[in-house]
Parts: structure tokens; C-alpha cells; sequence
């Protein structure tokens, strides 16, 4: 059986090299192979007029030249890494969320044009982020210390443990702390014998709660705990400006579901000072 990949795509812009070096990192500590993928969004529709396909063979030379400089980048990084690399005809998104469903991860760039011709900066990231059916790391921002911890949004249901696994594993993987970030609407609980700070302290007692399971599993994992009032985007915003990955999950699933992205997901992705990783939540209930 083979086994499932890092997969990267890149259109050779700046942040789709930077995609890159971060996903052979990330492969190189899950100890899984890489893929790059360029996708060459070709109109099939303006080359029935290159007779003699030359427009087509040019466009597809210069697209394996890209994928094949990105691999040798991912190479550079990460000497021992598996790398296998490929150009994909069609349009990027349909193409990667394709690709994303063999995949243990998928990679993506924070902004780009490049390969991805004819669609507005960051609308890819977004759209893939949305249908992808494995987790998606967006990447951008600042470049991590070594030290930096983990911070990953931890919602009130019951349904996060998919966001507290990936925050854990990566914590774990990358031999750092973690910071669970926890926020809530002042009297969602507030009754007549609560107050503000009892409130608060019932969501942190709440919060721990939920995390006992995972630090028994990740020992070595160093936690903190973080809980506001302010949103859970801004709190991550914030916090982001000294984390190397930000963990947030996503209910968005499938073609209708994932029409918009969630409030907390689409402003963490926009403004984020470091990478972002969407782990898909299951539906539970109503």
C-alpha cells in the first residue's frame, strides 16, 4: 500500500517557493514522502487554435521546469527526503483537491499567480482550504524560531479532538510546547450566582478538562493555556506572532458546506503571522 505523501504546489512565485521549503521540513519530520505538484491551468478552449501545439508544449516545458527547480529546492532542504515531483493539467483547485485526497497533508502557498493564471491572489489557498479532504497547511508569515510553540483553537464541543491530535502530533513531531487557546462570550454561563471571573474560571477548568486525554498521550508536550473574551481569530491573530503553526479546525465539507469558510478559519488564514493549519472537524448532531 503506499503511503500517503506531503504534497506541495507551487507556481514557482515566492510563496509557493516558500510552500515548498516548509512542506519538505514538514515531510522530513513526519517522515513521509514529498510530492510538488504544479498545475498548468491550460485553456483547452484558445489552443485549438495552436495547430502545431507549440503555445501547449512551451507552457508545459516551462511548467516542468518550475516543479523540477522546486523539488531540487525541497532537495537542498531535506538531502534524505523522498521526493517525487509532477505537473497536473486543469484547473488548481479541482486539481490539488484531487491530489488531497491520497494525502496526509496538503500544502499550499499563502498567495500566488504563476501557474495559477487567471485567479485572484489567495483565492486558491482559500478554496482548496475549503474542499480539500486532508488537512491543509497555508503557508505564510514569519519564519519560525526554533523554540516556537504549537497554538491550536480549542471550540467548546465536543467534536475538536481532530485539532487536538494535530496540534499535539506537531508539537510532538517538532519537539516544542503547545498553547491551547480557549475563547468565549462572556454570559454564555453567567447565571445569577456566577460572575465574570467565576465564569472564567470555569472555561479554563473546562479547557483543561479537554486537554488532560492529550497530554497524557504527548507527555512530552509542554502546554499552556490561553482563555479570552476577545475572539477566538483575534486571540490566534495575536498569539500567532510568536508560534510557528496555528492549528484551527473547519466544518466546511464538500462542494455546498464548504461555500464559505468558517469565522474563525477565513480571518486566522488572512491575517496570521505564521502558518496555518485546517484539520477537518466531522458534523456532529443537528
Amino acid at each position: 500500500m503506499q503511503i500517503p505523501a506531503v504534497v506541495v504546489g507551487t507556481d514557482g512565485a515566492e510563496p509557493g517557493t516558500a510552500a515548498v521549503r516548509w512542506a519538505a521540513t514538514e515531510a522530513e519530520c513526519r517522515r513521509l514522502p514529498l510530492r510538488v505538484v504544479h498545475v498548468l491551468d491550460w485553456d483547452w478552449s484558445v489552443s485549438r487554435y495552436d495547430y502545431q501545439g507549440i503555445s501547449y508544449r512551451n507552457a508545459r516545458r516551462l511548467a516542468e521546469t518550475t516543479v523540477r527547480e522546486a523539488a531540487s529546492r525541497a532537495s537542498d532542504i531535506a538531502p534524505a527526503l523522498e521526493i517525487e515531483f509532477q505537473v497536473v493539467v486543469g484547473h488548481p483547485v479541482t486539481a490539488l483537491t484531487r491530489l488531497s485526497t491520497a494525502a496526509a497533508l496538503l500544502v499550499v502557498g499563502g498567495r500566488g499567480r504563476g501557474g495559477f493564471a487567471g485567479l485572484h491572489l489567495g483565492s486558491v489557498s482559500r478554496r482548496v482550504t475549503m474542499h480539500a479532504r486532508c488537512p491543509v497547511a497555508v503557508v505564510r508569515g514569519r519564519h519560525a524560531g526554533p523554540r516556537d510553540p504549537v497554538a491550536i483553537g480549542v471550540s467548546g464541543s465536543d467534536d475538536a479532538d481532530a485539532v487536538l491530535e494535530a496540534g499535539f502530533a506537531a508539537a510532538h513531531q517538532h519537539g516544542v510546547g503547545l498553547v491551547a487557546v480557549r475563547s468565549y462570550r462572556p454570559g454564555r454561563l453567567h447565571t445569577d450566582d456566577t460572575t465574570e471571573p467565576e465564569q472564567d474560571i470555569l472555561e479554563r477548568d473546562h479547557l483543561t478538562t479537554r486537554l488532560a486525554p492529550w497530554r497524557a498521550k504527548f507527555p512530552d508536550v509542554a502546554v499552556d493555556t490561553l482563555v479570552s473574551t476577545d475572539t477566538a481569530a483575534a486571540t490566534l491573530v495575536e498569539v500567532s506572532h510568536g508560534t510557528r503553526l496555528v492549528v484551527v479546525g473547519n466544518h466546511s465539507h464538500g462542494l455546498l458546506s464548504g461555500a464559505v469558510l468558517g469565522c474563525t478559519v477565513a480571518p486566522v488564514l488572512h491575517h496570521a503571522h505564521c502558518p496555518v493549519l485546517v484539520v477537518r472537524e466531522p458534523r456532529t448532531g443537528g
